[in-house]
């Protein structure tokens, strides 16, 4: 069973996978620093000052017995434009991709030597 496991674990498929999941958390950590910490203030200083992780709509009232019960409105456009930035990166990445496989298969490859001169062979003789 252990050489079943170590077998699987050492498949291409899964180590790419797990170099995937482990380079797509630390972009995802760059891109809410992105958003938190350069798009959202300027945004936010157009909009007059407005934080958007600050925005909420109390539902009710902090009491003296507990805590107020809101909605973070701003923490979800955070998210939400966190979320659009990714979207489109990964969007460009793909679309980079594809277009190099595009120039990749218009690119017909040369004939083999021997397919060209059996060709040539083909045509001479057509032509007599």
């Amino acid at each position: 069973m252990f050489k079943e496991f170590k077998e699987f674990a050492m498949r291409g498929n899964v180590v790419d996978m797990a170099v995937g999941i482990i380079i797509g958390g630390a972009f995802g950590k760059i891109i809410s620093s992105f958003v938190n910490d350069v798009m959202m203030p300027p945004i936010g200083l157009l909009l007059g000052g407005v934080d958007f992780s600050n925005i909420a709509v109390v539902l009710k009232d902090k009491t003296a017995d507990a805590a107020a019960v809101t909605i973070g409105i701003g923490a979800w456009i955070n998210t939400v434009v966190d979320f659009t930035i990714v979207a489109f990166a990964l969007f460009l990445v793909i679309k980079a991709m594809n277009s190099m496989k595009k120039k990749e298969e218009a690119a017909p490859a040369a004939p083999p030597a021997d397919i060209q001169l059996l060709t040539e062979i083909r045509d001479a003789l057509k032509s007599r």
